[in-house]
């Protein structure tokens, strides 16, 4: 039995607690500032314990951390930071779900000597779509192309932004303002957010795609050199980009990023009926013809344990769990930092929570 703290009891981090306490190897801690979070997710975790805190207060924090053997951080990104250097000093491995690539290398920092493991991004984008991007181009020689996309929607949108918040507002405003990592010529370099829009087909529905940041995690730094063009893109209905455009830049929310997720969480309302896409794609060289290797997918909100989850929940928390699960195997690096390019696409899927992808 592993002890496993779980900062955070929104959305993501309920079912994270949920599906650990119920495997029966994991005793959970779920620490939050929200009683009725708590309470809410210890209702679907039965025999896990609560702890109220904030996250920005270390020493909660720090006694939140006290006799367990890993966290899992699924509170917003910019809590992180702090919250992985006390894990690195209490001796407790690391996960976490951030986009934000700063973040993400300030944590890489604090990995270099740790005797624990330190597994940031590791959700559904950055992530899963990591994952199976890795699996896509194995046994590739010269790689021309490789895109990642994944979208998490409503199922019936009803709105002009054809959108519902399914996840953090933060996060979502985050990834349309700030530079987006990309490899082009060969060479890691910047990209502007809401760029490169392109349309396709999933399933015979229709979308449209466009630079956003994060996505990426490691993997441009891991292919540079060795691809000549990667890109990771949010997939949404046709139409958004062009509204996010006229809030962003021609109404100035772009510096008024506070505003702006007022009026989403004012206007935009929730929806447990959603859908994530997924789209890798790869073009390269296989026995000396040039080929392309494709995976598609649709997740879809479903029952999962007696409990309706929606699929970016399921997503998601199977994203983090199962790499989780994995460590706990001896199947992943047990310290240092690990990337999801060392996650194995087939023990992922045949883990108890990535199935829920297959």
């Amino acid at each position: 039995m592993k002890n496993v703290l779980v900062l955070g009891a929104g959305k993501i981090g309920r079912m994270v607690a949920s599906l650990l306490q119920c495997s029966g190897d994991y005793q959970v801690r779920v620490m939050d500032s929200h009683e009725k979070s708590i309470a809410e997710t210890l209702a679907l975790a039965p025999g896990a314990q609560g702890m109220h805190g904030r996250f920005d207060d270390t020493a909660a924090v720090d006694k939140a951390l006290a006799g367990q053997w890993a966290v899992v951080s699924c509170a917003p990104f910019f809590c992180n930071p702090m919250i992985a250097e006390h894990a690195k000093a209490a001796g407790v491995h690391y996960l976490d779900l951030t986009e934000d690539v700063a973040v993400t290398k300030k944590v890489m920092e604090l990995a270099k000597g740790a005797k624990t493991a330190f597994v940031p991004q590791c959700g559904l984008a950055p992530g899963f779509i990591t994952i199976a991007a890795n699996h896509v181009i194995q046994g590739m020689g010269a790689m021309h192309e490789v895109k990642m996309r994944v979208g998490a929607l409503p199922e019936f949108p009803s709105n002009a932004l054809k959108y519902n918040l399914t996840w953090s507002t933060d996060g979502l405003i985050n990834e349309y303002i700030q530079p987006c990592e990309a490899v082009v010529d060969g060479q890691v370099t910047v990209v502007p957010a809401l760029e490169g829009l392109e349309h396709m087909m999933i399933d015979g529905i229709e979308f449209e795609a466009f630079n956003t940041s994060g996505g990426l995690g490691t993997f441009a730094s891991t292919l540079e050199g060795k691809v000549k063009h990667l890109s990771y893109k949010t997939m949404r209905y046709p139409g958004h980009n062009a509204i996010l455009k006229l809030l962003l830049w021609d109404l100035g929310f772009r510096e008024h990023r506070e505003e702006l997720k007022a009026a989403f969480e004012r206007a935009l309302p929730t929806t447990a009926q959603d859908i994530v896409a997924i789209f890798v794609s790869a073009t390269g060289d296989i026995g000396g013809r040039h080929t392309e290797r494709t995976y598609a997918k649709i997740v879809r909100h479903k029952e999962i344990g007696g409990h309706h989850w929606t699929a970016i929940q399921i997503t998601t928390a199977c994203g983090i769990t199962a790499v989780l699960d994995l460590l706990r195997e001896g199947k992943l690096p047990s310290h240092g930092f690990v990337r999801n390019e060392d996650v194995a696409f087939s023990d992922f899927i045949a883990n108890r929570f990535g199935k829920h992808y297959a």
